[in-house]
């Protein structure tokens, strides 16, 4: 039974490494969804567990019924617990959330490991059980990544597999956290894998929906938001449109920045100095507005029906910035998704009060700017359009507000990018933490195949010695190639025809030897290096030129535990590739 399914899953292996295989993918995903979405019901329900036993009143994230010396003491305490867990357990490690995640699909093909992962569910467990100005989705996403990456770790699928798993994760936590599935799939795509294929959309779209459902199951349907029936009112608002757009890319650059900021200052500190210095100063801004702590979403359902007056709204719009740009520069291991809905919301809520208060006659609803402010922060900060119009959408159920919605997110996006010269969040810290971002589309492609696919089966492996009858016998099976080995390790790689060339040669003279060194012939020879099955082909490039090698040798440990040789792997069919 065990030598059954390990050849099952040797084929599926090889099947999964073609950039074609959909069918395979899908059913992957679909259990990819499936686990990330019951890991966020556990997150969830532990941290909205304890925030019930911990704050007073009936809501969940009444930090403002709290005296204002427990504001300031709960994040800091929380900060430093932060801190010493991560100076304990974290050897050196302190980014994540879905910089994290980008940094392991760049640079790593997508694997996360296991302490990682325990690392965030606990490290934004405590922020946000603490009052830090951070948001779920973030660990949500890092959590549903992981999820992802262990289950393809598990099974040894290839590489390329294991990025498509890592989109799934995401796109399941996303849609878990907002009940918004097409959220879910336009931000894994947009912000995490940077790519649209067919091969990778279907199975983030499948992971979204049981994602979804397991969050449903366990968790009800009730939205993130609960957003009031609102249309605009004429084309005389677009205007207002366009100026909350400018706002809030203006908004959003300078949050950015002051991320930043923090970030550099944070350098040269230890990790638990600053996040402890974080918690100080969410602590310090909590006295003066203690709607900046948590996760805000009640704040944000209070923005959407007009309860806040423009001054507090101003009030509470400076200190957000200030505490969530701390903790994301310092390094508090949680999300920047859901602060960023929170300004979104406060500088809506601002512009709607303007236009009530100075053209009433054709103003819209407070609600409406409210929730055009949240599409477009959250396009501006994470340079993410096509999500923050998702998010709207789904959130509203209301294609009316798409047209000012995509007017809003362009004017917010291109005022942070251009007029400010910004990019996302995420590669902002990412970058700001030491990490040297890059990405092309000749590397996605390369991404997206795997060396099982495109290997050569063509080859015989012998010893440099080789006798006459041996060679010949070995020639009859017509092998394109041969490995050299020396002590059952491969050296070299040579063309059969050299071999067949030269026992032609042996031939004619007289008193040839009987025995032959396949090192010592007159041949086309050629230096080669292993890489793994598992490996794609951005891999092998790499290897290729680490290695100063022409030709690779691809490999798997066998259930025994012994290598074998899949086949042969060439530069030139590594470029064929990526040009088919």
């Amino acid at each position: 039974m065990k030598d059954w399914l390990h050849r099952h899953l040797e084929q599926v292996r090889l099947t999964l490494s073609r950039p074609d295989a959909l069918l395979m993918l899908v059913m992957i995903g679909l259990l990819a969804g499936i686990l990330a979405g019951g890991v966020i019901v556990l997150f969830r329900l532990v941290v909205e567990g304890t925030l019930a036993e911990l704050l007073p009143g009936q809501y969940e994230e009444n930090f403002e019924g709290l005296p204002g010396w427990l504001r300031l003491l709960l994040p800091i305490a929380g900060g430093l617990a932060i801190g010493l867990l991560f100076h304990w357990k974290a050897n050196g490690q302190t980014l994540m959330g879905v910089g994290r995640v980008l940094e392991r699909l760049t640079y790593h093909q997508g694997y996360i490991g296991f302490r990682e992962f325990l690392l965030q569910f606990a490290g934004a467990a405590i922020a946000l059980v603490s009052g830090h100005s951070v948001g779920r989705e973030g660990p949500h996403a890092y959590l549903g990544a992981a999820a992802g990456s262990l289950l393809g770790q598990h099974l040894s699928l290839p590489n390329n597999s294991i990025r498509t798993l890592v989109g799934c994760g995401v796109a399941a936590a996303i849609a878990a956290s907002f009940n918004t599935p097409l959220a879910g799939v336009i931000f894994a795509l947009e912000v995490v894998m940077m790519e649209y294929t067919l091969v990778s959309f279907l199975p983030i779209m499948l992971a979204a929906v049981s994602g979804n459902a397991i969050s449903i199951l366990f968790l009800g349907a009730a939205p993130a938001f609960v957003v009031p029936a609102l249309e605009m009112g004429s084309l005389q608002e677009m205007p207002a449109v366009m100026v909350l757009g400018l706002l809030t890319g203006t908004v959003a650059a300078c949050f950015i920045h002051l991320s930043q900021a923090f970030s550099r200052y944070g350098k040269g500190h230890p990790f638990w100095c600053q996040t402890t210095a974080a918690g100080l100063v969410v602590g310090i801004c909590a006295l003066f507005a203690p709607e900046v702590m948590g996760i805000g979403y009640d704040t944000v359902n209070s923005a959407l029906i007009g309860e806040y007056g423009l001054t507090a709204l101003l009030l509470i719009l400076c200190f957000k910035v200030l505490a969530t740009s701390a903790c994301g520069g310092l390094g508090v291991p949680a999300g920047m998704v859901g602060p960023s809905l929170f300004m979104g919301a406060i500088i809506g809520g601002i512009v709607g009060h303007l236009m009530e208060l100075w053209f009433p006659e054709v103003s819209s609803s407070t609600t409406f700017y409210v929730l055009l402010g949240m599409g477009a922060m959250m396009g501006a900060s994470l340079q993410a359009p096509l999500a923050g119009l998702t998010a709207m959408l789904e959130l509203t159920h209301n294609p009316a507000v798409v047209m000012p919605g995509m007017l809003a997110i362009v004017v917010a996006n291109l005022t942070a990018s251009e007029l400010f010269g910004k990019e996302s969040i995420f590669i902002t810290l990412l970058r700001s933490s030491g990490f040297d971002y890059r990405t092309s589309p000749v590397l996605q492609a390369l991404r997206r195949i795997g060396v099982g696919s495109v290997l050569k089966k063509d080859f015989r492996c012998h010893d440099r010695m080789i006798r006459r009858t041996s060679a010949e016998r070995l020639l009859k099976e017509e092998p394109e190639w041969l490995i050299v080995e020396e002590d059952k390790r491969p050296v070299a790689l040579m063309h059969a025809v050299d071999l067949a060339r030269h026992l032609q040669n042996a031939q004619a003279e007289e008193g040839g030897v009987d025995e032959i060194d396949l090192m010592a012939i007159p041949a086309w020879r050629e230096q080669i290096a292993p890489i793994s099955i598992q490996a794609n082909l951005q891999q092998a490039l790499e290897q290729l030129e680490e290695r100063s090698v022409e030709s690779l040798y691809v490999e798997s440990a066998s259930a025994t535990g012994r290598y074998r040789i899949y086949g042969i792997l060439t530069r030139e069919q590594i470029e064929s590739a990526y040009h088919y």
